[in-house]
């Protein structure tokens, strides 16, 4: 018994001499284990589907992430992201720039990102796109809003089968108005 309570206090010793001890250093030292147990916690509470992402046959799925300072934005931001991403899946270009900034200097980095997604997908109709899942969690003093998003895809999708019928329904009407002037302007039945 003595040589486990030996053990333990000599292993707590050690792991103590591993912290700096001068003020400074201590103080650098704790911050980068603050931020280490912060993105710690953040991928642990990440839902399985922001790495691993459903299948179907009847459905494209994404996922997006985002933090932000207000409840709402980190929302939708996170939407964003994810309509990007389906977009792309459904074989559409998103018109998305980025620049980032990354300075180092020993074990500091300073980083400055931006991006800007433009939110339409030109050429790729993703009407019917539905959330189908939002996780919301504490960072930092922050939120953090994790989205996964669906794409009907087929018989699956009634709001785009309707868009369907309605954009066939107005080419029938034109066509139509078309074909009724052209029998006016030639005065005769068309057979």
């Amino acid at each position: 018994m003595r040589k486990i309570a030996l053990f333990a206090v000599v292993s707590i010793l050690s792991a103590c001499s591993s912290a700096p001890k001068e003020t400074y250093e201590r103080r650098a030292y704790e911050e980068r284990e603050r931020r280490e147990a912060a993105v710690s916690r953040t991928l642990d509470q990440a839902p399985k589907w922001m790495t691993e992402l459903p299948t179907s046959s009847n459905a494209v799925f994404a996922n997006g992430t985002a933090v932000s300072g207000d409840f709402s934005m980190a929302d939708s931001k996170a939407k964003l992201v994810a309509y990007g991403k389906i977009c792309m899946a459904a074989g559409g270009k998103v018109d998305q720039s980025s620049r980032t900034f990354i300075q180092e200097s020993g074990d500091t980095s300073y980083e400055n990102s931006e991006m800007a997604i433009r939110a339409i997908c030109p050429g790729v109709d993703i009407t019917g796109v539905e959330t189908r899942e939002i996780k919301r969690i504490a960072e930092n003093g922050r939120y953090r809003s994790y989205v996964l998003v669906a794409l009907p895809t087929g018989d699956a999708n009634s709001l785009q089968k309707r868009k369907d019928q309605l954009r066939l329904q107005n080419r029938a009407d034109a066509r139509s108005a078309a074909a009724f002037r052209e029998m006016d302007a030639t005065g005769k039945p068309v057979q």
